[in-house]
């Protein structure tokens, strides 16, 4: 089954610096610079931002998509000549939401649509949808203005893919949310048709988890996953039975564990190269059918992760986002960290420091490093494809 794809070839911007530019470095193109001293204060007679999911923070008006740097650190990020274009859209279907996976192999990159939130034409009797698109038809098109994805044909035991990774063992690592009675799952699947799956884990005990939700390999090789009530939010999932937790999972052993709770709503993880930090986002401000509250959390938290038991410890404050919140949270080879969120692709260092954006203009619930060098951010309706410079940490495929 195709899914058509448009694809929209953005020019560069051929403007430089529309903001207040950086004395000691050049501005890359597509790029706005914004010293934070320059908003610091703003003064009685401004008119203040009253929604971080409404209002986005874009005191340029610069079109979208750019590069918006806060921080000269950004730059090495982002390289000398970076560029960023909209590859893939269907205003009508959120078909680029989460799971973003890249397979070197296909030089591909797997992706779900929208699992029961808007546009996402998937609900308590609809299945959500896989897809995929070539990098390498995508390149190609950047210069023919046209392409097209495909979707999946998966079997009925993958229901509401929500998160991704991998390759792992040749395969897509996929994380579902489970729909009505179907249980949430952790589920191998052959990127090569037929994609036939084996499910790896569908329930703690005996229970059902609630809406299973991110998932990552660490480099011990334990699968770590967040479990979140959001299934139940967006009315396709049954009342929870579980504390939002994340959870690690031996897939020599078949043993389950919580390594962390007290969350909020967790949601996005990820780790550092060395797999001894590890971050989660907490997406509590934002709530299905009980709305947005923005007095909730918006926050990732960073943990120490205890070399022998993988419990997280020593939980604080990584960094809470100004728009939107954050979900998909991937790790460059630097230790730097990005989010989606809000307004585009967040990027911090290692300390918290926001260094700059991937300013898409609209919400981003996740993205990947296709290898070196290239950044695939989903933004629901839409694709991006940038150039940057950052190197990915290579995928643990034991």
């Amino acid at each position: 089954m195709l899914l058509s794809l448009s694809i929209c070839v953005i020019a560069a911007l051929l403007t430089r610096g529309q903001g207040t530019q950086s004395a000691s470095s050049a501005i890359p193109p597509q790029s706005v610079f914004i010293d934070p001293r320059s908003f610091a204060v703003l003064g009685p007679n401004e008119t203040f931002r009253s929604s971080s999911f409404n209002d986005l923070f874009n005191p340029t008006s610069t079109a979208p998509p750019f590069f918006q740097i806060f921080d000269k650190g950004f730059l090495s990020i982002l390289g000398a000549s970076p560029s960023i274009h909209e590859v893939a859209s269907n205003p009508n279907f959120a078909f680029a939401h989460e799971a973003p996976i890249y397979n070197m192999p296909t030089d591909e990159v797997f992706f779900a649509s929208n699992d029961g939130g808007p546009l996402g034409e998937s609900d308590l009797n609809h299945n959500n949808l896989v897809g995929k698109i070539s990098l390498t038809e995508i390149e190609a098109a950047l210069a023919r203005n046209n392409s097209a994805g495909a979707t999946l044909d998966l079997p009925d035991t993958i229901q509401m893919t929500n998160g991704g990774t991998g390759p792992y063992h040749g395969s897509l690592l996929l994380i579902t949310s489970g729909r009505g009675a179907r249980p949430p799952s952790i589920a191998l699947v052959n990127p090569k048709a037929p994609h036939n799956a084996t499910v790896l884990l569908d329930n703690y005990f005996g229970r059902q988890f609630n809406s299973l939700n991110d998932i990552k390999v660490h480099p011990s090789g334990k699968l770590f996953f967040t479990d979140v009530v959001y299934g139940f939010l967006n009315h396709f999932r049954p009342n929870p039975l579980l504390p939002n937790q994340v959870y690690r999972f031996d897939p020599d052993t078949g043993a389950v564990r919580v390594v962390a709770t007290d969350f909020d709503k967790c949601n996005g993880i990820a780790f550092t190269a060395d797999g001894q930090t590890a971050y989660i986002a907490d997406t509590g401000a934002s709530g299905g059918f009980l709305g947005n509250n923005q007095t909730e959390p918006a926050t990732i938290y960073a943990f120490d992760v205890d070399p022998r038991t993988h419990v997280f410890k020593n939980r604080r404050v990584f960094t809470y986002v100004d728009t939107g919140v954050p979900d998909g949270i991937q790790v460059d080879l630097n230790g730097n960290v990005y989010s989606g969120c809000g307004d585009g692709v967040q990027v911090w260092n290692d300390e918290g420091t926001l260094l700059g954006k991937f300013f898409v203009g609209s919400t981003s619930a996740n993205m990947v490093f296709a290898g070196d060098g290239r950044l695939v951010i989903m933004a629901e309706t839409k694709i991006f494809l940038a150039h940057i410079a950052a190197k990915e940490i290579p995928p643990i495929s034991p």
